[in-house]
């Protein structure tokens, strides 16, 4: 892969030869023209992991460790249901899992989905709902 630099952004101005959507179309292929003759679809204008990859390398290097690690998490949750997505998100909310269930998710994550920041950062909220005693109990 390409080493990029903070010069390289915006990556859709200074380094479009790097982009692709999850269908793997060039990024200057979405144009008007294409979306109007049918040549872009809804799929093509998502962005790709590889993309949320770049941009987190990006953003590591000027400095920006937290948006780094905010880009990578993105970009594993690209190969996750979006429906799977926003039951994950429901779990995470106080008191609406037990510790337990909030470990299964992380698991289900990692062996999954391959999904190990993601997975880390449920093991952490696990512990610190835990702490501050926000986690639903088996009774309730």
């Amino acid at each position: 892969m390409t080493q990029l630099t903070k010069e390289d952004y915006p990556l859709g101005e200074k380094r479009p030869d790097l982009l692709f959507t999850p269908t793997g179309k060039p990024y200057s292929d979405l144009t008007l023209d294409a979306a109007l003759d049918g040549r872009v679809t809804a799929a093509d204008l998502r962005i790709s992991a590889n993309t949320l990859r770049m941009q987190a390398e990006v953003a590591e290097r000027v400095g920006r460790p937290q948006l780094a690690k905010n880009f990578r998490r993105a970009a594993e949750l690209i190969g996750i249901p979006d429906k799977r997505i926003l039951e994950i998100y429901n779990a995470l909310r106080p008191r609406r899992s037990t510790k337990d269930e909030l470990l299964e998710i992380a698991l289900e994550l990692e062996e999954k989905y391959r999904a190990n920041e993601n997975a880390r950062l449920v093991r952490e909220a696990a512990d610190v709902y835990e702490r501050r005693g926000i986690l639903r109990t088996n009774e309730g």
